[in-house]
């Protein structure tokens, strides 16, 4: 999301299986930069893996039982086993390794209560939850927490740690809409990033720490009354997502894509010239989404997979050589979603 976006999603990943390989028949060997794709997990609905600062690990979300929603595991790329660091309460989302891979963050609605918050309705269309019981928390690898980094009221998640160490990014609507802003690694020194009406999140540093991409809505000016109600009511619609970039202190800020569609799950190629992100551009359905590459300055656009079915959330590994996403390619049932694995080939 990350993690709202995974909610709603979901039901366009069903929609998308349906329709099956009849729905697009583009050959998948046309996946160029892609060697060796091997997939992680197998069964259930798993997504928004991530590497830790040595690549030797993946943290992400999933859905399992016993657990009747997302909570956070810990995968180990070396002997192929994983553990819960999650505490298995409420909902968890938006994971991310600190230095050192012996700390990470998640949010996480455990202290609101034991259950998982209920999914919105679709009387209201095709909407995202805001859950207002999101915080976001430091954690040991076995579990424990010793910090709480957020302690206001309202939605605190999609948290990402700059490569340097030093700073987090994420998504809050503690000033009464959902805005991007940096803080320090400890929870200290909170800086509000962007400032114009619409969502703002997914958002990732550069490989230098210098810039931030991210996925934002902008309303048109008859559509921003609708958008706040919507939010007051902790829903969004996300009918259109474009992709931004911007300095890490917020200035700077210039639009990548401008194509109408659902972008979103953007993050840095190593060269720190190009955006890897997930779209729905190609499919007038809008139920199938790839992967594809852009430049910074909004040129040179080319599509990386070209499955059937739903691909998302890339990330490279920390030298460049690996591309873990999730994707439901070889889905056994419908809705199951996995991790892959491959060798980035330039």
């Amino acid at each position: 999301m990350r993690q709202a976006f995974w909610l709603v999603v979901l039901a366009l990943i069903i929609a998308s299986q349906f329709e099956g390989a009849a729905g697009n028949q583009d050959d998948p060997t046309h996946e160029r930069h892609l060697r060796n794709l091997r997939q992680l997990t197998d069964g259930y609905e798993n997504a928004e893996a991530y590497f830790d600062f040595d690549g030797q690990r993946l943290i992400y979300q999933s859905t399992r039982p016993p657990y009747a929603c997302d909570q956070i595991w810990v995968y180990e790329l070396s002997s192929e086993t994983e553990y819960l660091v999650s505490t298995g309460k409420g909902r968890a989302t938006c994971a991310y390794f600190l230095p050192g891979g012996n700390e990470v963050i998640y949010s996480s609605t455990h202290a609101g209560g034991d259950h998982c918050p209920p999914k919105p309705g679709f009387e209201r269309g095709y909407v995202w939850p805001i859950y207002p019981e999101y915080d976001i928390y430091k954690a040991d690898r076995s579990g424990k927490i010793p910090q709480r980094l957020t302690q206001v009221e309202g939605y605190d998640a999609e948290a990402t740690v700059s490569p340097d160490g030093t700073k987090i990014v994420f998504t809050s609507v503690r000033d009464g809409d959902l805005e991007l802003y940096s803080m320090n690694v400890d929870g200290s020194d909170v800086r509000r990033l962007t400032h114009e009406p619409g969502y703002d999140g997914g958002a990732f540093y550069s490989p230098d720490s210098r810039k931030i991409v991210f996925r934002a809505s902008r309303p048109a000016p008859e559509e921003v009354g609708s958008y706040f109600q919507l939010l007051k009511e902790n829903l969004i619609r996300p009918n259109r997502l474009e992709i931004f970039v911007m300095d890490a202190d917020g200035s700077n800020k210039r639009q990548l894509t401008q194509n109408g569609a659902a972008n979103f799950a953007p993050f840095f190629h190593p060269s720190g010239a190009k955006v890897i992100f997930s779209s729905n551009l190609h499919d007038p359905k809008g139920r199938n989404f790839d992967l594809y590459l852009i430049n910074l300055d909004g040129t040179g656009l080319e599509r990386i997979t070209y499955h059937p079915q739903f691909d998302s959330f890339p990330m490279f590994s920390p030298d460049g050589r690996k591309l873990v996403f999730a994707s439901n390619r070889n889905a056994k049932k419908e809705g199951e979603t996995n991790v892959f694995l491959a060798d980035w080939v330039e």
